[in-house]
């Protein structure tokens, strides 16, 4: 007599909203659990959209009817999504306080971060927001380790935490891929028509007019650097052409980006040529050439130490993804 097939193990996940969340970032969480359902039949997961006291929750532009917290469910993971400023009431506080010592995992997107900050639960640990979050926050919550980093996990997977936007797609991959497998990560980044998930230790860009805003100087600096990737300007030429001595040009670098220039301006060119690797047909020398690199060696070096990886295992790693059909057992 044949077994009956194992019913999948049944994960449910609340995404609860708090004024004012990102309609993109509750998307991505959305996305991801319907594309890992879809992706294996192991576990289902379910989102339900909650608040604390129920009805609607203004999201942008819509209003998005959700459940009240009132029955006790047993969570596998709590989406806490919030806008900029929400003010958690204490109940809600509680209940996350509460959600924490049952071992459940929280994370923070966009805004959430700050919640679970205020609550309490993310003492010693490294968390991510919104990079025009982050010094205001840290002023606030000093015992958190506030990264400018686009996600982070803990070492349990207790705690998460993301960047607003399309951010929520990286993590959800991270996570998903911890727990069911690096191979499924990789069908799951398909499935959402990315090129790729951001890793843990890739860093937010900043909006553009947030990096030019500050200073009209500074704004100068950056559009050399972009414009002469090819043949990169010495510190000293930059500093010269937008008519400020190179110590200043390395304060206003570091005041608003937190870098040297002539390191923001390394990462400005191994972030074009990694573009370059994953969606161009380029040859590796190429791309090394039209990015500055003055040899295929010198490339190859400066790649690997950023990435940890060398500019042939980049191409060959994506070749082969691209290669393999989604839901192809390993």
């Amino acid at each position: 007599m044949s077994q009956s097939p194992k019913a999948p193990d049944l994960r449910r996940c609340a995404l609860l909203l708090l004024p004012g969340c990102s309609l993109l970032a509750l998307a991505g969480v959305l996305e991801a659990l319907q594309a890992i359902n879809d992706l294996q039949g192991d576990a289902r997961y379910v989102a339900e959209l909650s608040s604390a006291e129920g009805g609607a929750v203004n999201c942008g532009l819509l209003a998005l009817p959700t459940l009240a917290l009132t029955e006790q469910r047993a969570w596998a993971a709590v989406f806490l999504l919030s806008g900029e400023g929400a003010m958690p009431s204490q109940a809600l506080l509680q209940w996350l306080r509460e959600q924490a010592a049952a071992g459940i995992t929280l994370a923070g997107v966009d805004g959430g971060s700050a919640v679970l900050a205020e609550a309490g639960l993310l003492l010693g640990e490294r968390a991510t927001v919104n990079t025009h979050l982050a010094e205001a926050l840290a002023d606030e919550f000093p015992d958190v380790v506030w990264s400018g980093n686009v996600w982070e996990i803990n070492a349990d997977a207790s705690r998460m935490s993301c960047a607003g936007g399309s951010a929520s797609l990286d993590l959800m991959v991270a996570w998903l891929g911890r727990t069911h497998g690096e191979r499924l990560a990789q069908d799951l980044t398909l499935r959402l028509g990315l090129e790729r998930a951001r890793g843990r230790d890739e860093r937010q860009r900043r909006p553009v007019a947030e990096q030019r805003g500050g200073s009209p100087k500074l704004a100068e600096a950056l559009s050399l650097m972009e414009a002469n990737l090819a043949e990169p300007l010495p510190t000293e030429d930059v500093a010269r052409l937008v008519g400020v001595s190179r110590r200043q040009l390395e304060r206003l670098f570091k005041q608003h980006l937190d870098a040297l220039p002539s390191r923001y301006y390394l990462e400005l060119r191994l972030n074009r040529a990694r573009r370059l690797l994953q969606q161009s047909g380029q040859s590796i020398l190429q791309i090394g050439l039209s990015c500055g690199f003055s040899s295929g060696p010198h490339f190859s070096n400066a790649y690997k130490a950023h990435f940890d990886k060398t500019p042939r295992e980049e191409r060959s790693q994506r070749a082969i993804a691209w290669r393999r059909p989604a839901g192809d057992p390993p």
